[in-house]
């Protein structure tokens, strides 16, 4: 299964949600990350990780091997009015100096690297002491929600998308022995659940984005899928939201975040 984010570049800026301000309350409060730290956001993306960081007072630099989804994250960066260099490399090969950075960071992606070599990257470019990060923010598909329909309708098709993707538990243990095995120390790790609001044309835009479908099916096949999506969707209760736009309905997907951090021998 060829997996290309650039296809879908577009419903990812604007559908696919960033990372909570309680991720980023966490990660302060808990001293992962502080303000001023220069911090390399590996498999950027639109630079969720990145932009987040950078309005929070760090120098901020992304890397990703998309140059569309690299533009997307420029315009955004733009749209906030925050400061973040992009750069087009490899998250296994940045080069980027030895020993630059406080912060290593890697959101929603570290599944697609070579995660060995990933990791030795992340432990070169640290400082001593300085802190890796592997963080996730995934839907949750419990039994019979709004997100197990949709998930049941991607492996319609894509069959070998669950297969290679797939995560029922928004939890990821492999992640803690590719952090030992590269040499990193002080391994912790925290979680917590909380729902996300999504109107459905924008559930359906955050599965367009997905690799499942956007990203890997071809188009007649993205708009034949998205119009199924949208009849399921009609089956499932919505909840009154309140916004700054206003009071709306919407369905509310249950999410987990899940980090993993490390420090680098001093």
């Amino acid at each position: 299964m060829n997996v290309n984010f650039g296809l879908t570049a577009d419903d990812y800026a604007r559908y696919r949600a960033g990372f909570p301000d309680e991720f980023f309350e966490r990660v302060f409060h808990d001293g992962i990350v502080k303000i001023g730290d220069a911090l390399v956001d590996l498999g950027t993306g639109t630079g969720t990780l990145a932009r987040g960081f950078a309005a929070r007072g760090c120098n901020v630099t992304g890397v990703d091997i998309s140059a569309q989804l690299l533009e997307q994250a420029k315009d955004l960066c733009i749209q906030e009015n925050v400061e973040v260099e992009f750069r087009f490399a490899k998250a296994e090969e940045t080069g980027l100096p030895d020993a630059s950075f406080d912060v290593a960071a890697a959101g929603q992606c570290w599944h697609w690297f070579d995660r060995p070599l990933a990791a030795r990257e992340a432990l070169r470019l640290l400082k001593p002491e300085g802190r890796a990060l592997i963080a996730h923010f995934d839907w949750l598909p419990l039994e019979g929600n709004v997100v197990d329909a949709t998930e049941k309708l991607i492996e319609q098709y894509n069959p070998d998308w669950y297969v290679k993707f797939g995560n029922k538990t928004g939890v990821y243990p492999d992640w803690f022995r590719d952090l030992g095995e590269a040499g990193f120390v002080e391994l912790q790790s925290f979680t917590f659940d909380m729902g996300v609001p999504y109107a459905p044309d924008a559930w359906r835009g955050r599965i367009r984005a997905s690799s499942g479908v956007g990203a890997s099916l071809p188009d007649e096949d993205v708009a034949k899928f998205d119009l199924e999506l949208k009849s399921l969707l009609d089956g499932f209760e919505q909840v009154s939201v309140k916004s700054e736009a206003g009071a709306h309905y919407a369905l509310m997907i249950p999410h987990r975040v899940f980090v993993v951090h490390a420090q680098k021998p001093g």
